[in-house]
């Protein structure tokens, strides 16, 4: 078995071989039995949810067209708000999943649906259909774990750099759709070779990302407003449609952290997927994910991501079939005694800015932190910060030296 070793004490460490490819044709068959019974209580679903849409943005645009008047901003930016958030997680993220392919309907297929986004469709698949849903929270791998900018796992090496990650992850969150954009394009890698070396490839996925950003600005800062000219309603639809951008960011944000940062949610080395079987690949997408507990309008509103343990073990499943198959996800959960990571929104978001914070600092500082050595801890960090690699190392061994002296001595 290759997941997972880089854990002393690992949580499959009681699962034998034969248990992990059980737990794999087990999840097969709770797969094939969706697929069998795809139909059009599935398709209505969908259209459903797509109309409703529609109308939604349609009808809080027009009311926008006389955002002068207060009560018309509000109710108007609200309805834009929530027609943004559902035409990103319900609507496009699944569709671009190929999770309606089977019907068949070039309006809603995942090779021609186009989002309202920063980042083009083509893009986002391959960003996220192939490589992070391949290489879940694999660490080097998997680049959603912390989009290139955090450090995610206690292995990471700590840099002072890392102390600004909060910040960073809070600007990414207001603008989350351009920090997609700019991580599909693999931009600071990319930026960092000289002009005249980047590939054919990466100027024309620059160029159509530039495109796709012009028009989406367009449309929200320029047509709309404009159309709002007459009723004195300009600088208010202005307003409106940035402050309905930030809300869908803000919230998606809070959607995706909630699948794989929470505390508890298992990460992994490069070499433990080698050779990866069938079983190991359902294994490491259980534990590398967790999900969001609520009722019909949360689940809705998250596009089904809060069952992201169900999304990542079956990504092209309808979404409306996730909380139908989620107690029986569950029950394998228990069989094999496996922690089925849930909670709800509030707590699971706080869990993962915890976990941002904490990664932030050297291993174990908020631990090992109190209102007695708080001094004496932040001396120590300034230390780290302006003392040089050198410095940093014999702080981070003695630090090491003293947590494993602890854990002895507990043990």
């Amino acid at each position: 078995m290759t997941v997972l070793q880089k854990k002393s004490e690992s949580p499959i460490a009681h699962l034998s071989p034969e248990d992990v490819e059980l737990i794999g044709i087990e999840l097969d068959a709770i797969r094939q039995e969706v697929l069998d019974s795809r139909g059009a209580r599935d398709a209505r679903y969908i259209r459903k949810v797509i109309t409703t849409q529609r109308y939604l943005e349609l009808g809080s645009r027009a009311v926008l067209l006389a955002s002068v008047f207060p009560p018309a901003w509000i109710l108007g930016t609200a309805g834009l708000s929530v027609a943004k958030i559902l035409e990103n997680m319900e609507i496009g993220h699944n569709i671009m999943h190929g999770q309606w392919d089977w019907m068949r309907d070039p309006k809603i297929h995942s090779t021609t649906w186009e989002w309202d986004n920063a980042s083009p469709s083509e893009q986002w698949k391959h960003s996220h259909n192939e490589l992070h849903h391949t290489y879940t929270n694999v660490v080097g791998k998997d680049n959603d774990l912390g989009y290139g900018i955090m450090r995610v796992d206690e292995d990471q090496r700590w840099h002072p750099m890392y102390l600004g990650q909060p910040l960073w992850n809070f600007v990414n969150a207001c603008f989350f759709e351009y920090g997609i954009a700019a991580y599909d394009l693999e931009l600071g890698r990319n930026l960092r070779i000289p002009k005249e070396k980047r590939s054919e490839d990466f100027k024309a996925r620059a160029k159509a990302t530039l495109k796709k950003i012009r028009r989406q600005m367009t449309k929200d800062y320029v047509v709309h407003p404009a159309l709002s000219i007459p009723t004195g309603s300009f600088l208010p639809t202005l307003a409106a449609n940035f402050t309905a951008n930030l809300v869908r960011n803000l919230w998606t944000h809070s959607v995706i952290m909630c699948g794989h940062f929470p505390e508890g949610v298992e990460t992994f080395e490069k070499k433990s997927i080698e050779g990866e079987t069938r079983g190991e690949w359902y294994l490491r997408q259980m534990l590398g994910s967790a999900n969001i507990s609520g009722g019909a309008a949360t689940h809705m509103m998250t596009g089904n991501l809060s069952f992201q343990i169900e999304h990542h073990l079956f990504p092209d499943l309808p979404s409306n079939r996730y909380a139908e198959i989620a107690p029986k996800v569950r029950a394998l959960f228990d069989k094999y005694d496996l922690n089925y990571h849930a909670a709800p929104l509030p707590k699971q978001v706080a869990s993962a800015w915890h976990k941002i914070v904490r990664l932030s600092l050297p291993n174990g500082w908020l631990d090992d932190t109190n209102a007695k050595n708080a001094p004496k801890q932040l001396a120590k960090l300034y230390k780290m910060t302006t003392g040089g690699p050198k410095v940093r190392r014999l702080i981070e061994a003695a630090d090491r030296r003293a947590r494993n002296d602890a854990r002895i001595n507990a043990a």
